[in-house]
């Protein structure tokens, strides 16, 4: 009997490789706020619109970057976005002041826009449906970790070369990547030399091929499907909380528990490991729900509400511990908690897509910017807010980890909320 390739298990460490570069260069700006903060002479609510101009780009652009990958294939569209979003993160080091520096996050968020539907698309073709949980968990477990080792390495790179070549050195890693997948990966298995028969049948194992160019999205319905709206939500509420990690964090621990850089950098890598040991987790819990619920949705549906709902008393806890450790602990198992649902986010979501994974994955990841943006100008216009009225250190930062509290209660209402409503082909 014919012994089946492992091609698509190669393409699943090319994943991982593009999700960690993707967090690794997004979350290192955090890293290097408070250096920065002081040598170009910006204010906390400066900095939280340099850190909105990437989400805004990244949102803006989302949806046109998912529909080239529908249009021309992931190939080449992902290595070119990865080259130009790599550009940027270097470019960050050469910023001169407030002007120049959203200017560049700006273009470095429409940069990484479109990696995440594009991979999407990927899996859709490359993976059959009852490995795609896994293969998800763990590319999003590689973007955590990326997340993760980036307060930490960009700590010790500022530290060494200072600030400004941190982001170089971060914007090296990713051109490296973006030649290598361009020439491995080929946008049909069937036209991979490493795919044979046997893989291939494996691959599309009750799974309809799809037309390389899918057609017109139908955007009428596609904006009253309440199946969309409610993911997009869900989403949008997601990035809220997150970002307040990935963007604030280190400032917090130092502006308010009083670390030093690199302890605040460590600390930082602790609360990023747990949403990497999330969303591992997620991707098993969601092939067993494919293999074994009667209504897979129903129990993804469960066991999202349940884990927002830990998220939110994991922070609430977070906010009222007085020890440093004990807070990036509890910050760390919310961030465990809430990150267990997003594997099956995905799990869900690309069905519901229909066709039109690209675009429409495209747009509901997409509108996760709004909740991202919002987070990164609410922190900073509340920090310097709280500021001007006397407050310092503890007593001015943490009120609004309670705000946070409410929107992850939110955020189970929603899920608790969604039912799939397919789109007409």
């Amino acid at each position: 009997m014919p012994v089946s390739s492992r091609a698509r298990f190669v393409l699943v460490l090319w994943l991982c490789g593009l999700a960690g570069v993707l967090y690794l260069d997004r979350v290192c700006f955090s890293q290097a706020f408070v250096p920065m903060q002081r040598e170009l002479g910006l204010t906390d609510t400066q900095m939280g619109l340099a850190a909105m101009a990437f989400t805004i780009a990244y949102g803006l652009f989302e949806i046109p970057t998912g529909r080239l990958g529908d249009r021309f294939g992931s190939r080449s569209v992902l290595a070119r976005i990865v080259i130009w979003w790599s550009v940027f993160t270097a470019l960050t080091g050469a910023a001169w002041g407030f002007t120049s520096l959203v200017m560049i996050r700006f273009l470095f968020g429409a940069g990484e826009a479109g990696a995440f539907p594009n991979a999407a698309r990927v899996i859709s073709r490359w993976f059959p449906v009852a490995e795609r949980g896994r293969v998800q968990g763990v590319m999003l477990t590689a973007a955590q970790l990326g997340g993760a080792a980036a307060p930490l390495a960009a700590a010790a790179v500022i530290e060494l070369a200072g600030w400004r070549w941190a982001f170089v050195a971060f914007g090296c890693v990713g051109v490296v990547w973006a030649v290598g997948f361009y020439v491995w990966f080929r946008d049909d298995p069937a036209a991979h030399p490493a795919v044979n028969a046997e893989e291939l049948a494996t691959i599309r194992a009750g799974v309809e091929v799809r037309p390389a160019d899918p057609g017109p999205v139908p955007w009428a319905a596609v904006l009253t499907n309440r199946g969309i709206l409610v993911l997009g939500l869900i989403m949008v509420i997601g990035a809220f909380y997150t970002y307040l990690s990935y963007t604030w964090l280190s400032k917090y621990l130092i502006a308010a528990r009083g670390l030093e850089n690199v302890a605040a950098g460590w600390l930082s890598s602790l609360v990023l490991l747990g949403s990497a040991g999330g969303v591992f987790l997620g991707g098993l819990i969601a092939d067993r729900i494919t293999a074994r619920a009667p209504d897979a949705v129903a129990a993804r549906r469960r066991l999202a509400v349940a884990c927002y709902l830990v998220a939110a008393a994991c922070l609430f806890a977070a906010a009222r511990a007085d020890d440093a450790l004990a807070s990036a602990g509890l910050m760390a198992a919310g961030m465990f908690a809430m990150h267990v649902t997003l594997p099956n986010w995905w799990s869900v979501a690309i069905p519901q897509c229909g066709r039109h994974v690209g675009a429409l994955f495209g747009l509901m990841n997409g509108v996760g910017v709004v909740g991202a943006a919002a987070s990164q100008a609410f922190v900073g216009v509340f920090a310097d807010w709280r500021k001007d009225l006397g407050y310092t250190g503890r007593a001015q930062w943490d009120p609004l980890f309670d705000v946070y509290v409410g929107v992850l209660v939110c955020g189970a209402v929603a899920w608790a909320a969604y039912r799939p409503r397919p789109l007409p082909e």
